[in-house]
């Protein structure tokens, strides 16, 4: 069987889930059914609450039931969720939706990663984890900033709802795709008596065992939280340093064409720099970023968003390789879960935060309190020297 299929399937798949209009303009289309940004934050965190209820157990059930299996799941309610999404007016509505898109993320984030390197794996290909998930992630950008660029221009012209109906059907191309994956043979397929507890015991294991791992992948969970503020926020400040909506498309595209070349050629700066200075680099420049962003107000904060978003694509491709490369795969699906329900659990307590200052001191207040966190976080790094070996 030639695995190598699995990739380039997950290229179309990743490239359908990134082409989607609908996010391009997806919080001024909130704002224009009456939602604040305290709502806004309320449903973030609903959805970040959703991940943290239900990664692990998605994870567990994608080791023990198939990562293909979970990834259709992923598509299906993806559909559902945009379906949805184009009837949506009360908060609840979108409750309900942000709870369906927690679901489908879960169902994804562990199974993706995991059937990426077990695909790899069987043919011989493992160390090349770093590459090909990096341009998985640049192929998603690719559609994203399509999807930035068209999203725009047809939010001017036309109804909010039709970049729903796109969403929905590249989704729904999507989840057909999915069904062609193969499933590469694995050892959960024999390992249905291990329990529950076995599994989460031996994925707590895993971190405290080897506190580099831990220390690595905390990096990619703190970065990963900070940029989601500027994914999510950036139309709300453009708009509130007075840059016309017509431009959006075009931000929204350059925010994310910036970090390909990271996600592209993170396994070469690996090789060439050590994990601890690359990772510390990209820490400092989210610190400055962010506090930039928060004080200065125009193109300089315009600049520093966009430095932030050259930096950020490094970074899990890292992250991700750095943890696969060292973790079983019979759990490798839980032991990755556990970096996103890590993750979302800082996006909880940073919404918090970034809500209540968000009410206080506008949008900018919120991206400071972000740079105060980083820059704590920054800190530790550098306080705590442990050694991360290649």
């Amino acid at each position: 069987m030639n695995y190598t299929k699995n990739i380039h399937k997950l290229y179309i798949i990743s490239f359908f889930f990134g082409l989607m209009p609908a996010y391009v303009i997806e919080r001024l289309f909130w704002e224009a059914r009456g939602m604040t940004i305290q709502m806004v934050v309320y449903a973030e965190i609903i959805y970040a609450a959703t991940i943290v209820l239900l990664e692990v157990p998605t994870g567990i059930l994608a080791d023990k039931w198939g990562r293909k299996n979970m990834i259709v799941v992923c598509a299906f309610l993806g559909s559902l969720e945009f379906f949805l999404l184009i009837y949506s007016t009360e908060f609840w509505h979108f409750a309900v939706v942000v709870f369906l898109a927690g679901i489908a993320t879960t169902a994804y984030s562990g199974s993706a990663n995991a059937f990426l390197y077990d695909s790899l794996k069987m043919s011989g290909a493992e160390p090349h984890f770093e590459k090909e998930l990096g341009r998985i992630n640049a192929i998603d950008i690719t559609s994203t900033i399509i999807a930035a660029l068209s999203g725009s221009l047809l939010a001017s012209r036309f109804d909010f709802e039709l970049n729903y109906w796109l969403s929905f059907g590249g989704m729904t191309i999507a989840m057909l795709f999915s069904f062609t994956l193969v499933e590469p043979p694995n050892q959960h397929e024999s390992d249905e008596t291990t329990n529950i507890r076995e599994y989460i015991s031996t994925s707590f294991n895993v971190f405290r065992r080897n506190p580099a791992i831990f220390q690595v992948v905390l990096v990619g969970m703190v970065t990963g939280a900070a940029i989601t503020f500027i994914d999510e926020f950036w139309q709300l400040y453009l708009d509130r340093i007075g840059i016309p909506m017509v431009f959006f498309g075009i931000f929204s595209a350059a925010t994310f064409l910036l970090r390909i070349p990271g996600t592209l050629f993170a396994y070469l700066l690996k090789s060439t720099f050590s994990y601890r200075s690359l990772l510390i680099t990209v820490s400092i420049v989210f610190s400055i970023g962010f506090a930039c962003i928060a004080l200065l107000k125009g193109s300089i904060g315009l600049i520093a968003i966009l430095v932030v978003c050259l930096f950020a694509g490094i970074t899990e491709p890292l992250t991700t390789g750095y943890l696969h490369h060292r973790i079983d795969s019979k759990m490798r699906a839980t032991v990755d879960s556990f970096q996103s329900l890590g993750l979302n659990v800082i996006m909880i307590l940073t919404s918090l935060g970034f809500g209540y200052f968000s009410t206080r001191y506008d949008l900018f207040g919120g991206f400071g309190f972000i740079a105060i966190f980083c820059t704590i976080f920054l800190l530790y790094l550098t306080m705590d020297k442990k050694e991360l070996n290649k």
